[in-house]
């Protein structure tokens, strides 16, 4: 692909951005340690959408959720085992961007590289109104503006300083999380088996009773699975971030190779843990959460507390996470001549300055679209994006796919298992998703509005390929 370089010859040292030059004659620093990246990682599992948003899906489906979990998180392991390949052999901080531009061309590139932008974006937005809804609730005298103005200067800077900073802030807040869900997890399988002081073993009656585990059917289980795969969200900075850290193809080849057990232990896991414990109609499964609601049951004193503290550490933390992810995705695509020149200029420590400023902006806008017009400009935004993960999926496929042979055998760190097949498993289960999403009314909302951004994008980066075909075209004719 023009202005993308092959990939490096066996032997070669270590890039993290050799496909994307920087505009001011620096490159992005390699501030993040092995211990960012495993926590990253590790952590990235972790978000409100699994402490809070899980309950909705439980509510849907019932005990079959953990079927669901289950189900949507063998498509993300796909996923993740194909980004992985690529990524362990080409690091570069625009992550699947700049494979499915070398993979499938500048279109689509610049398609799936502003979608994911837009998606982080409004991302940050989202959680800093979730963050600053909890901390009203303990400071009742306060405004929400004021809290998500904190939380966005407070993590604009801590991205503006230097890349460890961003490391450092995630480090410990997936240290939080990954304390948070072990403790739960041990609790829970205590009193599961009924060692637990003042608790007796539930045995499979919660499981099996209230309607069976199956209780709302098929239409349960769809509108589960529904919702399952998109509390997977972040799984993708990790490889974004590999780009920066000391050893980036083997730090994300390790990260990648262990997403499996974080899946099934944090996701799936933990679910079984709530479903087995209470039944899946208490009314404090949503009232609560399905988290605070268990402790509640196991009478751990402060639980509500504890969990809300837990709860707005995952919102921090993605909003810390989606300001990077945003900023260094822009950063990259304005490298690769496919955004305003501005963005990506780089400080004397290799930070994309400009690109995160104009991400943490567009983020403090949309939050500022909530307050003025939260029923339809902040909700078309929401909508833009609701499938805007499976359109990043979709890419990350179609150039796994195409890019496996392309590629020199001894730069394969990760490989996908049984290439071709599972690859073509993943895509059928990502078209399968949207298939279903077509059948609920909000989330068909949601398929149309992203489908409409991807194409208005699409049609965009072509016709940039196009005219730069053109322009290059009559360069060399006239130079000839």
């Amino acid at each position: 692909m023009t202005g993308i370089p092959s990939p490096p010859e066996s032997g070669a040292p270590e890039t993290t951005e050799a496909r994307e030059p920087a505009q001011s004659g620096s490159s992005l620093s390699h501030g993040l340690k092995q211990r960012h990246l495993s926590m990253i990682a590790l952590g990235g599992v972790i978000g409100a959408g699994l402490f809070v948003g899980s309950g909705q899906g439980i509510v849907a489906a019932g005990p079959s959720i953990v079927l669901a979990y289950a189900a949507s998180g063998i498509l993300v392991m796909l996923v993740m085992r194909m980004l992985g390949e690529m990524s362990a052999a080409n690091p570069a901080s625009g992550s699947f961007s700049v494979h499915a531009e070398r993979m499938i061309g500048p279109w689509a590139g610049f398609t799936a590289g502003w979608v994911f932008w837009t998606l982080l974006c409004v991302a940050v937005a989202a959680e800093g109104i979730g963050a600053a809804h909890i901390m009203t609730e303990w400071f009742p005298s306060t405004d929400s503006w004021m809290w998500v103005a904190l939380f966005m200067l407070m993590f604009t800077g801590s991205n503006l300083a230097a890349v460890g900073n961003f490391g450092e802030f995630e480090f410990w807040f997936a240290t939080l999380k990954v304390a948070a869900i072990a403790a739960f997890l041990v609790l829970g399988v205590l009193a599961i088996l009924g060692v637990l002081p003042g608790t007796d073993a539930p045995g499979t009656s919660n499981l099996t009773g209230h309607g069976g585990f199956f209780p709302q059917g098929t239409e349960g289980l769809v509108t589960g699975l529904l919702a399952s795969v998109f509390a997977y969200g972040g799984l993708e900075t990790v490889t974004i971030a590999a780009a920066e850290s000391e050893h980036p193809r083997k730090g994300v080849a390790r990260a990648v190779r262990t997403a499996m057990w974080r899946i099934a232990l944090f996701y799936v896991g933990s679910l079984l843990v709530v479903v087995t414990l209470l039944p899946w109609n208490d009314k404090s499964v949503t009232d609560k959460g399905p988290y605070v609601a268990v402790l509640n049951h196991l009478d751990i004193p402060g639980a509500g507390q504890i969990m809300n503290v837990v709860v707005l550490v995952a919102l921090l933390s993605a909003m810390n996470a989606n300001i990077y992810g945003s900023s260094r995705i822009a950063y990259s695509l304005v490298a690769r001549n496919q955004g305003p020149r501005l963005l990506g200029k780089l400080s004397s420590g290799g930070v994309p300055r400009y690109a995160v400023v104009a991400s943490a902006s567009f983020g403090f806008f949309a939050v500022l679209l909530s307050y003025w017009w939260p029923t339809t400009v902040f909700k078309w935004l929401l909508n833009m994006v609701g499938a805007a993960t499976l359109v990043v999926w979709g890419f990350i496929a179609v150039s796994q796919l195409r890019g496996r042979r392309r590629t020199p055998q001894d730069q394969l760190l990760v490989r996908m298992w049984l290439f071709p097949y599972l690859t073509w498993a993943a895509i059928a289960g990502i078209v399968a998703v949207l298939a279903l999403m077509l059948r609920e009314d909000d989330t068909r909302i949601q398929l149309y509005f992203t489908g409409g951004l991807t194409i208005v994008l699409a049609v965009t980066g072509y016709l940039r390929q196009r005219l730069t075909a053109a322009r290059r075209a009559e360069a060399a004719a006239a130079t000839s």
